[in-house]
């Protein structure tokens, strides 16, 4: 008896050219199909209820945490107990540090018109304003002012980059909740209704203000005033896509940090190490943010996405690298959202110019997404 075996042949992914169509017919890049959705939506269910959380912490962080030279209990936003810190200690909790990771990118890329106020003139003299305050009850704050002029301005940059992302994460966390209370009143049907959900919340969202005010001895001061003109989605939630979907930040384990290696481009805007990119399976590596983050999601996972996992891969033994893979097409999702909402013009234009204009955004988001795990994009055989 012979037996024959079948040759494996590598899966057709869909080239720059099938991308853009998709991107200008209304046609998801995530394969329309029953799992999809059923990964998409209540992985984005879970991942509502971990922003929700992240997002009332970084709050909680840029209105009381402004150069503070020891945040130990940053994490304890909802209030320090003995049991919440054993908790914490044990590592039953949420892991805040993946949020950090995500803030840590944003704040190093530094993309968009939030990071161009932060680097205005305007923004350094209320740091001057802050500090000077600050320090006259703070005698280690004036010392170090005093010997590093820059570590304070730097800090309230960071600090306010917390705070961004806190509000950022408030609105698509509740994005994300309302996506799962559609879907269980059949609402949201398909991949496509899952896009046009996010594109529409975006869009809704879009002008709405980013400030930030702070407490400093007594006086209210305005870091992000309303003159700014800082608004949620081109100042915050497109470069949140940039530094976090796109770019990111290489992990340890994973690449060598070694120049000499030269595994690591020294040019940031070339970095792509985001959620697109990602290999599931070393990212779910001990210690490793996006692992961090699979974890919070695990602990609120719904019974139908875990049904669907005792289905499919290995079941509940490698659950976190299938919340991960889940997690990727989702982001797509969230990335076909963003970039729909953003589109220099309607799509069913009659307009030459328009359509033009409409082509070449299509193309740029294309070429960057040629380079990112488009596998995740397929249908399961």
């Amino acid at each position: 008896m012979t037996t024959t075996v079948k040759p494996l042949t590598a899966p057709v992914l869909p080239d720059q050219e099938e991308l853009i169509q998709r991107l200008l017919s209304d046609t998801p890049l995530l394969a329309d199909t029953q799992d999809h959705l059923v990964q998409v939506v209540n992985v984005l269910e879970t991942y509502g209820i971990v922003l929700d959380a992240y997002s009332k912490n970084l709050v909680d962080q840029g209105e009381k945490q402004l150069l503070n030279p020891f945040p130990i209990f940053r994490f304890f936003h909802e209030g320090l107990t003995p049991k919440r810190l054993w908790d914490h200690l044990l590592g039953d909790r949420i892991n805040f540090e993946y949020a950090e990771y995500c803030q840590k990118a944003m704040f190093w890329h530094g993309t968009g018109g939030l990071d161009a106020y932060l680097d205005s003139e305007p923004f350094q003299d209320v740091c001057q304003r802050i500090i000077q305050r600050k320090a006259q009850r703070d005698p280690l704050l004036a010392l170090t002012n005093k010997l590093y002029p820059g570590f304070a301005p730097e800090s309230i940059r960071s600090l306010t980059t917390i705070y961004c992302l806190g509000l950022f994460w408030r609105v698509m966390s509740d994005l994300f909740v309302d996506l799962a209370r559609r879907y269980a009143i059949k609402e949201v049907t398909c991949v496509n209704d899952v896009v046009h959900h996010i594109r529409d919340g975006l869009v809704a969202a879009a002008a709405n203000p980013i400030t930030y005010e702070v407490d400093v001895a007594g006086e209210k001061i305005w870091v992000l005033p309303p003159d700014a003109g800082l608004t949620f989605l081109v100042d915050v939630a497109v470069p949140y896509v940039e530094a976090v979907f796109f770019r990111g930040m290489p992990f340890l384990g994973t690449v060598s940090y070694n120049a000499q290696a030269r595994q690591i481009s020294p040019d940031i805007s070339d970095f792509k190490y985001g959620a697109l990119y990602a290999d599931p399976i070393p990212s779910m590596g001990a210690g490793i943010p996006p692992s961090l983050c699979m974890k919070d999601m695990f602990r609120h996972l719904p019974e139908e996405l875990s049904r669907w996992y005792d289905d499919h891969g290995r079941g509940q033994v490698d659950v976190h690298v299938q919340i991960c893979v889940s997690f990727q097409k989702s982001m797509f999702c969230v990335t076909n959202g963003a970039i729909a909402g953003t589109m220099p013009h309607s799509l069913d234009t009659s307009d030459a110019d328009e359509q033009a204009a409409n082509r070449a955004y299509a193309d740029a988001w294309s070429g960057r997404l040629m380079g990112c795990q488009r596998g995740a994009l397929l249908a399961a055989d």
